[in-house]
């Protein structure tokens, strides 16, 4: 969620009323949260578990509505900082080779593995965007407090999501600052003077997280987060959280008998 700075802003469109969002917001995130637990803990190779999982994750995505060019826009963005980890799980050196050039081998068990990895990150960031685009973000932290997380660590991360775009408006005016006076004409100079812009950002930050925390006690804060009652569960709450469990037994059930 952090990758995109767009999302910091408060979205213009409306979003439409769906069976999905008529869901409380603690219902959608312990979905998603169930689902990608057993997405990512489904032993490598389970091609066919992924494809009921899979065939789940596209019921919720057309159940929500969700735009889905801005979906793989968000996904692609993130997909290309875990890319890098991706191509790690390749090499191997268990199982048969199937290509090798000098030192560098490639088995069948590190493109099983390849696989297996890449489906599982794939899935996951669907249902987490899928979750990021349909619910806001004062009611994620809502929903956090409400399944008893830790509510120092709901204020870190609501801090961090309210001030995080006025640092990066803070470290834009800077960069215009620095390339108005000439100073990033070359590769050089601009990795020395972004160096500097990042110490100097750091500093700012330090302060002005001092003068925050300030006004915020002059203001009777108590080091925890308002908690504002969120809707009570209701039956289509339980039917979507038991719906979930079923899908999960459902994908395990169905690689199992199918493999044996």
């Amino acid at each position: 969620m952090l990758l995109h700075i767009h999302g910091f802003q408060r979205q213009s469109n409306p979003q439409p009323y769906t069976l999905w969002h008529s869901l409380t917001p603690q219902t959608r995130l312990l979905c998603t949260i169930i689902g990608v637990f057993a997405i990512a803990l489904t032993p490598n190779g389970q091609w066919k578990t992924w494809g009921v999982y899979g065939l789940a994750v596209l019921f919720v995505i057309l159940l929500s509505r969700t735009s889905i060019p801005q979906l793989l826009a968000r996904v692609a963005i993130e997909f290309a900082f875990v890319g890098v980890v991706l191509l790690g799980t390749l090499f191997r050196r268990e199982g048969e080779i199937v290509w090798s050039w000098g030192l560098i081998e490639i088995t069948d068990v590190g493109l099983m593995v390849l696989g297996s990895v890449t489906i599982k990150v794939f899935l996951s960031l669907l249902m987490v965007n899928v979750l990021t685009l349909t619910t806001s973000i004062s009611s994620l932290f809502q929903a956090l407090l409400a399944l008893k997380t830790p509510p120092l660590l709901v204020a870190i991360m609501a801090s961090m999501y309210r001030y995080l775009k006025v640092l990066i408006d803070e470290f834009t005016t800077m960069r215009r600052a620095a390339m108005s006076r000439n100073l990033m004409s070359n590769k050089w100079a601009t990795r020395r003077v972004i160096g500097n812009m990042i110490g100097a950002l750091f500093i700012r930050t330090y302060q002005r997280g001092e003068r925050i925390y300030q006004a915020m006690l002059a203001r009777g804060y108590q080091g925890l987060p308002p908690i504002d009652k969120l809707p009570s569960y209701r039956k289509r709450d339980v039917f979507a959280l038991g719906l979930t469990g079923v899908i999960v037994v459902l994908g395990q059930f169905v690689s199992f008998i199918i493999d044996h």
